[in-house]
């Protein structure tokens, strides 16, 4: 691919590059805005520190977000499983990283 294929894309503050084909451009930049204000939601919170941190926890929320559509397309169990498993494995993560941030600030 050539050059005149990279969108860059900022997310979090950050600039990035990314090549994809012309006919994704459009889906790729709407992926990063939405990336971008899920992490600044996580950022402005102050529950979480650490862009690394931010990224996770919004990985997990657009994924649970859509399991939840999943389940409500097609009502299965299997999706009712897969959500209940996200919503235990955030409640992990934001135990943990509690607890970190305790560590640290204490």
């Amino acid at each position: 691919m050539s050059s005149s294929n990279s969108v860059t894309v900022q997310i979090l503050d950050k600039e990035y590059s990314i090549i994809c084909p012309p006919e994704e451009r459009n889906n790729l930049v709407s992926a990063a805005r939405y990336l971008d204000g899920k992490m600044r939601e996580i950022r402005s919170s102050g529950k979480v520190i650490g862009a690394d941190r931010i990224a996770v926890m919004a990985a997990l929320n657009i994924t649970h977000e859509m399991l939840h559509r999943q389940e409500d397309r097609t009502e299965a169990p299997a999706s009712s499983t897969n959500r209940e498993q996200v919503r235990d494995l955030l409640d992990r993560v934001d135990k943990a990283l509690s607890d970190d941030t305790d560590t640290k600030i204490g």
